[in-house]
């Protein structure tokens, strides 16, 4: 771990669920001591939220926990016990980097807000990443990955011309924008405060790196004033495009022709394609126009076709595309995935053998490992208590009798 290039830095994570813990995650594999503050009095609802090891409920058996939460400790910490909120200073004095995604005042209600920190720790990098920035008429709303999505348009653009907005499937903002966002402020702030020795507040509205993704559909209306719209597979350009199917139950590869020389490859694989003797489907304007139409004569050549070999045929001949993969693909089938030894598989305590993604980043001289499996509820709350905040052992005895660690 020394050779990890974020050893030495030690994050007081207060954060839950998914952006918050999946931002302090990409820095404890990178080598960051990362504690997380729990409670068993408000758990982070990830615990509770399925898939569970064997379809056995439990507050330490969530495989999304698991994958949000690995190479971290857990300390078990009542902030609303009158001597949590101390040892929780306690722990950011001796911290560099301190971690929030509640609705902003959460934290201030607790004596543990920016302003309340660097009154007793000056150069602390402090975190805040909430639904909306810490200011302004709508910062108090509570939100999740959901909910984003759907005030920054990005759940309106999601689905078919004529349905209702679909979303994609997941909380998107939790997994990418927003998490990476914020561990590149956290990296930016660490750097500044190895130049200067000055820490600062980052406010993050995990609104803003969500709107970021939405580009051309900003640039079409200040440009344009026009409204982009759901268009599902369909595209300005491209054509053929979209989700065909294949031989097997359920089984589809992904297929985008920009250009006709893209056009000529797929048809020398899949055959001439017929239709209407009125359409010449070598015009790219023509394809395009018709392109509904194309698409079921092009559904109708891939259905004989074992998904993955056509792809291998066709990304051969330069055409864009790729198998439609089920997480059984990924975790089996995909020869590139096991190639860059993507999956780890680490002993958890209760689940036993887990399977986790690796950090997706390589680093030539330092690379990032998984230092451990995600925590036990509190498993390391002894451990932190006597080892980093120097707690005797008849002081700990008498908080945990009191109910300090719940």
């Amino acid at each position: 771990m020394s050779r990890l290039p974020l050893a030495g830095i030690r994050v007081a994570d207060f954060t839950w669920i998914g952006a918050g813990s999946y931002t302090t995650k990409l820095l404890a594999d990178f080598g960051a001591e990362v504690i997380k503050v729990e409670s068993s009095t408000r758990m982070d609802s990830l615990r509770s939220t399925a898939p569970f090891k064997d379809s056995v409920a439990g507050i330490n058996r969530s495989g999304y926990f698991a994958d949000r939460n690995t190479s971290k400790r857990s300390i078990q910490l009542n902030l609303k016990h009158p001597e949590g909120p101390g040892i929780a200073r306690a722990l950011i004095a001796k911290s560099d980097i301190v971690a929030n995604n509640f609705t902003p005042g959460t934290m201030e209600r607790f004596g543990l807000g920016y302003k309340d920190v660097i009154t007793f720790k000056r150069d602390i990098i402090y975190i805040s990443m909430s639904m909306q920035g810490g200011s302004g008429p709508d910062a108090k709303y509570v939100g999740f990955g959901l909910t984003i999505a759907a005030l920054t348009g990005l759940q309106y653009l999601s689905g078919q011309t004529d349905r209702p907005p679909a979303g994609t499937g997941t909380n998107y903002p939790d997994h990418v924008p927003n998490p990476c966002h914020g561990a590149f402020a956290l990296l930016s702030a660490i750097y500044h405060k190895r130049r200067t020795g000055e820490g600062q507040f980052i406010d993050l509205a995990q609104t803003e790196p969500t709107i970021a993704l939405l580009g051309p559909a900003v640039v079409d209306y200040t440009v344009n004033g026009r409204v982009a719209e759901r268009c599902g597979n369909d595209h300005w350009w491209a054509a053929p495009r979209g989700a065909y199917p294949c031989s097997g139950a359920d089984r589809w590869i992904a297929i985008s022709i920009y250009n006709d020389e893209q056009w000529r490859a797929l048809e020398e694989i899949l055959g001439p394609v017929a239709g209407s003797s009125e359409r010449d489907w070598r015009d790219h304007a023509v394809r395009h126009q018709h392109r509904q139409a194309l698409d079921a004569l092009i559904g109708a050549r891939t259905a004989g076709w074992n998904a993955r070999e056509l792809m291998t045929k066709l990304q051969a001949r330069g055409v864009p595309s790729g198998v439609v993969q089920t997480s059984k693909d990924l975790i089996e089938e995909d020869a590139q995935l096991a190639h860059r030894k993507h999956w780890i598989a680490l002993e958890h305590k209760e689940m036993g053998e887990t399977l986790y993604n690796a950090p997706p980043i390589r680093l030539s001289r330092t690379p990032a490992n998984l230092s451990r499996p995600a925590p036990l509820l509190g498993e390391h709350t002894e451990e932190v208590c006597l080892d980093v905040l120097g707690m005797m052992r008849p002081q700990f005895d008498e908080l945990r009798a009191a109910g300090v660690f719940e």
